[in-house]
């Protein structure tokens, strides 16, 4: 398993816009490792690889999904009148990513 340094965490912030102090980053490391730690410890159990994985914990046997019923769009300026700013028809958002 690839271990998570302060270099690495700082590097993914960065990239994200994240503004993250040394405190933060240390803090981080160590919560990685300890989760690292534990990865290892599963691991280490017998018979856990031919184990089928657990997505949920409990059988469900009601869903609160509506059915999907078709109906009309909303007209394009119905749906953009309230965005800050549309350029050709569409919403333009802030680039959130680098």
């Amino acid at each position: 398993m690839k271990k998570v340094t302060k270099e690495v965490l700082k590097s993914n912030a960065e990239k994200l816009m994240f503004e993250m102090s040394d405190e933060d980053l240390d803090l981080l490391v160590n919560e990685f490792g300890v989760i690292q730690e534990q990865m290892s410890l599963i691991g280490e159990i017998e018979g856990v690889d031919e184990t089928t994985p657990m997505t949920f914990p409990f059988d469900v046997t009601s869903t609160f999904l509506r059915e999907d019923v078709a109906s009309e769009p909303l007209d394009r300026e119905l749906a953009l009148r309230n965005a800050k700013d549309v350029v050709d028809g569409q919403i333009r958002l802030p680039k959130v990513v680098k």
